[in-house]
């Protein structure tokens, strides 16, 4: 790299350009005129407004009668030559945009307005023209794919079944959503995932913007040793060394409290003490949760839920992207949804827009009642890597140690996150059910269901609603 783009270096950059237009072309999403000297920027100036207009560059000529600016030629250029020019123009344009910007900030940061100096400093640091070409699809499809499930994309949640319905697990640089109402236990959902990944080995962070760290930690801990947070506080020792003896094989875990209403700059600015105090990687993060927290890219009233809660959610995928982490958040939803068997979009407080940013949103259904039979249910709402949208999963709950666990996934249960049946078994289905009359008692048997009922978990459906369902079933499988 130059220590200094003199006149004459940067009078070199426009003429190897007009030698070849693709040089040009290369380097025109960080080209600006304003990086040039004085002496020649109405011919840079002259090169972009032609450029623009014309979709091609001016000749010498043209920019010497224009600007006044002479431009010579420059023979036997290679390839080696224009691999020093992109590497050398981006240094200049970042070098020449920082001082512009660092000039700027000095002002604004005498009238007190500091959002738009992190915005200038963070564009001018991020120049860079483009030199990855992505992925060549026909090239290597075997290998595309490994790097997609074996590159620490996806990783288990812990809960088989809902490993199941994503195809895997959760991805890196993905924002996955919880949805509940008041006390529905998303904080609990989060501690339990968080608490299987760190014995996976992953190192990660609890953000709570509501709960306390002493308060999450108890509740962790009652979790990790499968005791009551009562018993805890009759016997800490015993739990202490229990904690002790489990984080010797686990990842590290970071709970930290951040006051509501903080922004992603806050929890960047953790996370980079973090590492740099522990030298430890991130891997997952919880932000506990999405609703508390405020935009950086825009001033807007912490009650205008829809447009706040858009740029937060975005922000929070952003960072997710940035950092290549795991990334989960929970979110309330509105009363509206307080006594529904079933979960849309209109139910999640702040509306579509946080459903449009995610790429996997989750309904948690729970209420003080399952929580004593200890169950836990949660609906897919929405998936960009899956067909599992619509769908729900069972999970145990033990009210005592607030654990949620997978009881397992059956194969042939649809309802628990196993597979659809095909139509083929439809069809069978439907036969059975038809001739079962006329079959011997040996060929057809019951079998009892496994686990809690799905009428058994949720408000019951009104008798008449059932019976006009009944009605159109029967009335297709006899039109079938």
């Amino acid at each position: 790299m130059l220590e200094n783009y003199s006149i004459d270096v940067q009078r070199l950059f426009l003429e190897m350009m007009l030698e070849d237009a693709s040089s040009y072309v290369r380097v025109q999403n960080i080209y600006n005129p304003q990086n040039f000297d004085k002496s020649l920027r109405p011919a840079a100036e002259f090169i972009k407004e032609h450029s623009d207009k014309y979709n091609t560059l001016p000749d010498r000529t043209q920019i010497a009668a224009s600007t006044g600016v002479k431009l010579n030629t420059v023979p036997d250029l290679n390839e080696g030559h224009y691999d020093w020019f992109m590497q050398e123009f981006e240094s200049f344009t970042k070098r020449q945009e920082l001082e512009r910007a660092i000039l700027k900030s000095a002002d604004l940061l005498e009238k007190g307005e500091f959002e738009p100096v992190e915005k200038l400093i963070k564009d001018a640091v991020q120049i860079s023209l483009t030199k990855d070409l992505g992925t060549d699809f026909w090239a290597d499809p075997e290998g595309m794919f490994d790097r997609y499930f074996n590159n620490g994309g996806q990783v288990s949640t812990g809960w088989p079944q809902l490993d199941k319905l994503l195809y895997g697990g959760f991805s890196r640089g993905e924002l996955n959503i919880f949805a509940g109402g008041s006390g529905s236990g998303k904080s609990l959902v989060m501690m339990n995932i968080a608490l299987n990944w760190v014995q996976l080995g992953l190192n990660g962070v609890y953000i709570t913007l509501e709960l306390s760290e002493e308060l999450t930690g108890l509740r962790t801990g009652a979790m990790l040793t499968n005791t009551s947070t009562k018993d805890i506080r009759r016997d800490k020792e015993t739990a202490a060394l229990k904690i002790k003896m489990v984080g010797k094989k686990s990842g590290g875990y970071q709970v930290k409290a951040l006051p509501a209403q903080s922004n992603i700059n806050d929890i960047r600015a953790f996370l980079k003490e973090y590492q740099i105090k522990t030298g430890k990687r991130v891997d997952f993060m919880m932000i506990d949760y999405l609703d508390l927290l405020m935009p950086v890219s825009a001033k807007v009233s912490p009650n205008d839920l829809f447009v706040k809660d858009k740029y937060v959610s975005e922000e929070l995928r952003n960072l997710a992207k940035e950092l290549g982490v795991l990334m989960v958040t929970a979110s309330q939803l509105n009363r509206s949804a307080v006594e529904e068997i079933e979960f849309d979009h209109s139910h999640i407080s702040g509306g579509i827009s946080k459903i449009n940013t995610a790429d996997n949103v989750f309904g948690i259904f729970t209420s003080r009642a399952m929580k004593e039979r200890g169950k836990y249910q949660i609906q897919c709402m929405k998936s960009r890597s899956s067909t599992g949208v619509g769908q729900k999963i069972d999970l145990e709950y033990n009210i005592e140690t607030m654990r949620i666990t997978d009881p397992g996934v059956d194969e042939t249960d649809s309802f628990r996150g196993g597979p659809k049946p095909s139509i083929m078994d439809s069809i069978k289905a439907r036969a059975t059910v038809g001739t079962a009359g006329t079959q011997d008692d040996d060929t057809v048997k019951y079998e009892k269901p496994t686990g809690t009922p799905a009428w058994e978990q949720g408000p019951k459906v009104d008798a008449e609603v059932q019976s006009t369902k009944l009605k159109g079933l029967l009335n297709k499988i006899k039109a079938g």
